[in-house]
């Protein structure tokens, strides 16, 4: 490393301390950086290194599924079958489960057949199994599709989130998932 002067021993190298023409940006990265790849960040006037997987964002999806048969007035869960996107290959058996902690906005929209004489629709969003308290109802037969969406936190190794529908018919019915994507909020 090229320093300004000699470093002392046991000082952390600051801003000051190094030569600038040392860094020359010569060689333009041509892709986004891997979740490895390191930039330096001065913290109140110490030089520390940061991954960029903690201040990109490396979590997001976006998914959609097909019909599921549906029992009356009964939560069930949508299939995912097709994606268009998955950054980081977080979703797999109807579930986004990312792999960095924090906060995420959660979307999904919840189709049901045309004509169907519906009296009740609902799309709520599940974590690790359970409601998240977070869903959307219409108590309407003018309507075929509703969305939910919510702010969720996830711990980036376990948790996962699932997206549910309900319908009330009177018999059983298909209910699809139009999609369902979400992403990391901040760092």
């Amino acid at each position: 490393m090229s320093y300004i002067g000699s470093k002392p021993a046991n000082k952390p190298v600051v801003a000051s301390d190094i030569d600038p023409t040392m860094i020359t940006g010569q060689t333009a990265l041509a892709v986004a950086p891997a979740a490895t790849d390191e930039f330096l960040v001065s913290d109140a006037g110490t030089l520390k290194r940061i991954d960029y997987s903690l201040i990109g964002n490396s979590s997001y999806f976006k998914v959609a599924g097909s019909n599921v048969s549906a029992s009356n007035d009964t939560s069930t869960e949508l299939t995912v079958t097709s994606e268009t996107v998955d950054s980081a290959g977080v979703v797999a058996s109807n579930r986004f489960t990312p792999q960095v902690a924090g906060y995420y906005f959660i979307t999904a929209t919840v189709k049901y057949p045309s004509g169907t004489d519906i009296d009740f629709l609902g799309c709520e969003i599940f974590k690790n199994g359970s409601s998240t308290g977070a869903g959307t109802s219409i108590v309407s037969k003018d309507y075929n599709a509703i969305s939910c969406s919510t702010i969720v936190e996830l711990n980036g190794s376990s948790d996962y989130v699932s997206i549910f529908g309900r319908h009330t018919t009177g018999s059983t019915s298909n209910i699809n998932l139009q999609n369902f994507f979400g992403f990391k909020l901040g760092n």
